[in-house]
């Protein structure tokens, strides 16, 4: 991935390469601005117009890919791996819930339940899936501020239902042609987890298989379709899956619930695709959409490797016929939220185990999670250490590097590297 660049008035330059950026670092041209994504600034005017970019998305339930591609080029400028924390989010609500509810339990036994006085906004989501949305409209405004972006493409469905329910469907041409079968088949490989469904079998390749044969009463509907090896559906044939496996019955059991349960991962993003489209609409830039199917097409033909960011590269209509990057590497972003509110920790069972007091989240400057360089020239703990700083209002801080945790690190020994921004950040 290129380095962004600002000039010295912090307008948009052009993306540079890494080697060209540490040349100018090191010829004392320019200054590090940011370090995730990695910006640097120039020490006078650019002259140049930059090139306008696309940012590419690949909504994600647990994680999104994002790539800045050259529309004119093809060239792949910049590819980042979005995890999110949602998660995280419903199991600490849950836990709350929990607590509470033992609470109330103990201190106001006979209230009267309040939960049907609440009223909820339209087209309200849950936490989890908020913050997904929140996440990638984050980073959006993020890399518009570093590289000239002129166009967003995203992916508005992960699969195209009214196809797979209606394979019979006409009118359209992606619909007639070899688009519909990726659409099935992306469908089928999260469905059945990428594995043959009667043995069990992975990394082989899979036949698009009939549950209930169509000779037998069987549709082509995504409910009676399901994965299976070349060996596995020969030998099944055209009998009805219970007689298939009745020697199986625990396979048969999973297999008929398997059919008829939804894809949950699917289901999240979809009902986050319309708040997320209107966000980025939001931002006055021509948004183009596309399908799950569309974005393997796209992928295969280019014959690129299955992975979040290559899934982004690839999403809609107007992906370069050829696709390259210059310099490789993947920035992986994980969310991990501004701390806790939380004024009174409490045990296993929900007691308090501290006093409620607010906690001072800014020490000498320093707050947790910030990225910081300490260098210490004396003593037991000598060194050079880079991490999270966890800080305490005595002064003494805890580091934790890629070794482990430092403690006891004086604050005056601390520079900050990178302020703490809700997210944590590794190169993959």
């Amino acid at each position: 991935m290129k380095v962004f660049v600002l000039d010295t008035e912090k307008r948009i330059s052009a993306p540079v390469h890494s080697a060209e950026a540490r040349l100018l670092l090191s010829q004392q041209k320019a200054a590090v601005f940011r370090r995730f994504p990695f910006t640097i600034i120039l020490k006078e005017s650019a002259k140049e117009e930059p090139e306008p970019l696309r940012l590419k998305t690949d909504p994600g339930s647990r994680t999104t890919g994002m790539a800045i591609v050259n529309d004119t080029t093809g060239e792949i400028i910049f590819v980042a791996e979005l995890s999110h924390r949602g998660q995280r989010i419903k199991s600490l609500l849950e836990n709350r819930r929990a607590i509470r509810r033992s609470r109330r339990n103990r201190k106001t036994r006979y209230r009267k339940p309040r939960f049907l006085n609440r009223t909820r906004t339209e087209n309200w989501l849950p936490p989890s899936l908020k913050s997904r949305v929140h996440n990638i409209e984050t980073w959006v405004h993020r890399f518009r501020r570093f590289c000239n972006i002129r166009a967003i493409s995203t992916e508005l469905v992960r699969f195209d239902m009214q196809l797979m329910e209606n394979p019979g469907i006409s009118g359209a041409e992606y619909q007639q042609g070899e688009l519909a079968g990726y659409e099935v088949r992306e469908y089928l490989l999260e469905k059945w987890e990428r594995k043959c469904a009667y043995c069990g079998k992975r990394n082989i390749p899979l036949e698009i298989e009939h549950i209930v044969p169509k000779s037998g009463g069987g549709s082509d509907r995504v409910s009676n379709l399901t994965l299976a090896c070349n060996s596995c559906n020969v030998r099944k044939g055209n009998r009805p899956v219970r007689e298939f496996l009745k020697r199986k019955p625990e396979v048969l059991k999973k297999i008929l619930a398997q059919a008829k349960a939804p894809l949950k991962d699917a289901a999240a993003v979809n009902a986050t695709r319309w708040d997320l489209y209107h966000i980025l609409k939001k931002t006055g830039l021509p948004v183009e959409t596309g399908s799950g199917g569309l974005t393997k097409f796209n992928r295969v033909r280019r014959g690129m490797e299955k992975t979040h960011w290559a899934d982004a590269a690839c999403v809609g209509k107007s992906t370069p016929a050829g696709l390259f990057q210059m310099h490789k590497g993947v920035l992986g972003i994980t969310a991990t939220g501004h701390g806790s509110r939380q004024m009174c920790r409490v045990d296993r069972y929900g007691f308090p185990r501290t006093g409620a007091k607010p906690r001072q989240k800014d020490v000498r400057g320093f707050q947790t999670g910030d990225m910081v360089r300490a260098v210490v020239p004396t003593g037991k703990k000598a060194g050079v250490y880079e991490g999270r700083v966890a800080v305490r209002t005595s002064g003494s801080f805890n580091i934790k590097t890629d070794t482990g945790t430092v403690q006891g690190i004086g604050w005056k020994r601390c520079r900050i590297l990178h302020h703490s921004d809700g997210y944590s950040y590794t190169h993959i």
